[in-house]
């Protein structure tokens, strides 16, 4: 069982997330927005996986997000979410995968299983 950080502010695809990946057998934990995660990572060490959107409220997006999570929790598998074809190689770490929107169960668990 890995335990699975989602940050993710709509509830809908939080919650289609989340269903997909504790029918897999993980451990989810919910995050709306990247404030949040980074509160609910300063008080857990078990948290293996993280998936964000890129568009979200609070102080930064989606990619900050991950790319404070490489440098303060290097060992953290990050997958970022997004609808958008306009992420640049430079943008994210050659260590963060993308899941393009829209995915389904097939996506989302070969993917975790790659992190």
């Amino acid at each position: 069982m890995t335990i699975i950080l989602i940050v993710e502010d709509e509830f809908l695809t939080r919650e289609y997330l989340g269903d997909v990946l504790e029918r897999a057998g993980h451990l989810v934990i919910e995050a709306t927005n990247a404030d949040k995660a980074i509160e609910i990572l300063e008080t857990r060490n078990d948290i293996r996986i993280i998936i964000t959107d890129v568009n979200m409220p609070g102080s930064m997006d989606g990619l900050k997000l991950a790319e404070a999570v490489r440098r303060r929790w290097p060992p953290i598998k990050v997958i970022i979410a997004t609808g958008k074809n306009t992420l640049r190689s430079g943008q994210i770490s050659e260590s963060t995968q993308l899941l393009p929107k829209p995915y389904g169960p097939d996506e989302i668990l070969a993917l975790i299983g790659r992190s």
